[in-house]
Parts: C-alpha cells; sequence; structure tokens
C-alpha cells in the first residue's frame, strides 16, 4: 500500500503536462478534534493519490489545512470525498484566482503538533472561541469606520507585495512573533476599538481572533475566507476592491494578481516590481523580490557571491555544499544586508500609539 509519494517533481511534470487536463487549485482548512491524526492522513494520503491529488497538506489534533490541486475533471469526486468526512462535510473551499497545472508537484500529507505554528503553550487557549467571521462587503463597510483597526496577519513578504488600503502589516517573519506585537501595541484600545483582520485563505485568522478574544479584546472579527474569498466576492458581486497589489501564495506560483497596483520593488534595482524568486544558488535559496532586468545581470541569484557558485559546474557547487546544512538563516525572506532597497523595517503602530 503506497501511502507517500515515489515521484520527483520532475516526474510529476512531464506526467501533467502528457496528460493534457486541466488543473485546479484550491485550499481550504477546518479546526476540529481529530483523535488519531496518523491514521486520518494515512487516508487522506490513499484517496487523494488515487484522484491525482498534489498539495501540501497538514493534519493536527486541532484539525487540517490543505492546499492542492487536482484534475478539474475529477473535482465533483474529492468533493464527494470530503463530504464523507463529518466535519468537513459542505467545507467552503478557496479556489484560486489564477490556477497554474504545476501549482503542485508532489502529494505532501504530514502530521504536524498544530495546523498553524502559533508557539502558544497556553492550556486555557480555545481556538473555537473565535472572532466574528464577516463577508466582503462588511468587511468594507467595517475597514472604512473610523473606530477599525485592520491589521493583516500575514508575515512581512507576504504583505510587502499585497495588502488592503490603511491596513497595519506588522514586520515579522512568523505568525507567532505579530500575535505579541499586536497584543502589546493595541492594549489601550481592547475595549474602544473594533480589531479586524485578513490573512490567505482565513486559517490564520480564525486562530487570532481567538486568541485576541482569550486576551481580553471585546469587537473582534475576520475576512471570512480571506483575501481569495473576498476577492471572489468583489467579482461576483461588483463590490468595490480595496486590495492593493497581489496575495502570496505557498505554492510554485508564488502570487495571484488581485489589483493592477505595483506596491513593491526590486530588492536589488529599487525599480516597482513585485515578482519574488529564489536564489539560483542551491546553498543560498533565498526568498526576495527581483525584476527581469536584475534577473538577467544577475543570473536569477541575490548577490555576486551566489552568481559565482552557480557558475560553476554543478559538482563544484555540490563539493561547496557539504557539511552545510539548511537552516532558518538561509531562509531570510529579503531580509538579508546584501539586499540594498530590502523592506524598510520600522514600528507600524506608531500611529495608534499616538493617538
Amino acid at each position: 500500500m503506497q501511502l507517500y509519494n515515489k515521484l520527483s517533481a520532475k516526474e510529476r511534470a512531464e506526467l501533467i503536462e502528457s496528460a493534457g487536463k486541466e488543473r485546479l487549485t484550491l485550499s481550504f482548512y477546518k479546526y476540529a478534534n481529530i483523535g488519531n491524526p496518523q491514521l486520518f492522513r494515512d487516508h487522506l494520503f490513499i484517496t487523494w493519490n488515487a484522484l491525482d491529488v498534489l498539495g501540501r497538506i497538514y493534519v493536527a489534533n486541532e484539525g487540517i489545512n490543505a492546499q492542492l490541486s487536482l484534475p478539474a475533471d475529477r473535482f465533483n469526486e474529492f468533493k464527494a470525498h470530503l463530504d464523507t468526512v463529518d466535519f468537513l462535510k459542505n467545507i467552503r473551499l478557496n479556489i484560486a484566482v489564477e490556477q497554474d497545472n504545476m501549482s503542485f508537484l508532489k502529494l505532501k500529507v504530514k502530521v504536524r503538533s498544530k495546523i498553524v505554528a502559533d508557539g502558544l503553550s497556553d492550556d486555557t487557549f480555545d481556538v473555537t472561541n473565535k472572532g466574528v467571521h464577516v463577508d466582503a462587503d462588511r468587511f468594507n463597510t467595517l475597514i472604512d469606520d473610523e473606530n477599525t483597526v485592520l491589521v493583516d496577519m500575514r508575515n512581512h513578504y507576504e504583505s510587502e507585495i499585497g495588502h488592503f488600503k490603511n491596513a497595519v502589516t506588522p514586520d515579522v517573519d512568523t505568525f507567532r512573533e505579530s500575535l505579541d506585537i499586536i497584543e502589546e501595541d493595541l492594549r489601550s484600545h481592547k475595549e474602544d476599538k473594533n480589531l479586524v483582520m485578513y490573512c490567505t485563505g482565513g486559517i490564520r485568522c480564525e486562530k487570532a481572533s481567538a486568541y485576541f478574544k482569550h486576551k481580553g479584546f471585546k469587537n473582534v472579527y475576520q475576512l471570512e475566507g480571506g483575501i481569495i474569498e473576498y476577492t471572489r466576492q468583489v467579482k461576483a458581486q461588483e463590490l468595490e476592491n480595496k486590495f492593493l497589489g497581489k496575495n502570496f501564495v505557498f505554492d510554485d506560483r508564488r502570487a495571484e494578481k488581485i489589483s493592477e497596483d505595483v506596491i513593491a520593488n526590486c530588492h536589488q534595482c529599487g525599480s516597482p516590481c513585485d515578482t519574488h524568486v529564489n536564489c539560483a544558488n542551491e546553498a543560498c535559496h533565498l526568498l526576495f523580490i527581483q525584476c527581469e532586468s536584475c534577473k538577467v545581470e544577475m543570473n536569477n541569484c541575490c548577490s555576486t557571491s551566489c552568481k559565482e557558485i552557480v557558475a560553476l559546474p554543478y559538482e563544484e557547487q555540490k563539493e561547496l555544499r557539504k557539511g552545510q546544512g539548511n537552516s532558518n538563516d538561509i531562509f531570510k525572506k529579503g531580509r538579508a544586508d546584501h539586499l540594498p532597497y530590502k523592506k524598510d523595517l520600522r514600528n507600524i503602530f506608531d500611529t495608534l500609539k499616538k493617538d
């Protein structure tokens, strides 16, 4: 019985190409009590592998977080399977704004301690005691209210290329970092302000809304379905789109264009650009923003030293990488000192503190 992916990304890409079928990219999440995550994980892999599902799925005692793609003509089979699972029946599926057959090239279903890494160890924290979910229309009304603080619950490299107008965008590398920063800087507004949050698909906001209610915030709201569902509703209902730029996504597409605004800059030359890339040097792999001109000049690299390494024969590159295990320092996500136009660090709550 096959319980793990056996094909390389290259082999899978060739199969997708030869099949000639359109694929759908979608995501969903659900907080639920899963007694045996490993058993549930194996069940999902066996069933979804047979449906040619590819993606990144996390299962934990607290629920499931799934980002995946599948052949469009097998969507009904996939949905029918979800409906056989009690806590997934009729679940909202966030269909990607922009489709790409190569968004995922492997099926990875992993058991984790949590479906969203939050670093919390508070036994009194109840993730099901969440804030009020609002649709796109109510969200637009709320964020126009002068008594509302709109907070982006994503990381700095996500909000850098796209965010809602007038949103507070915490300059953090992880979701966990933002929780304490927001609580501390909005401490004096726990009762007199509407705390409205958004993220990519809603999963981080749902946990954050429950956390901030637990910390004493009285008026807590979250954008239902996140930026993905907001975009769908705005188009379907012809609402005003208050999102600027691109929505960062965690697959090979990197981002979806939500508006024509380009709000970021190339980290190497400073020209308007919102395209994230990974440095071609496999020992670096830094995620940063690079325009087409710099891409050509730097041979897809983030620095001259990486450019020199990539120019070496592949075997020599492998020798240089020996003994250098990948660490979080490699994935600085645009923080590297050698990027002259990286995003400025700043205290984004300064204006609130002055009120």
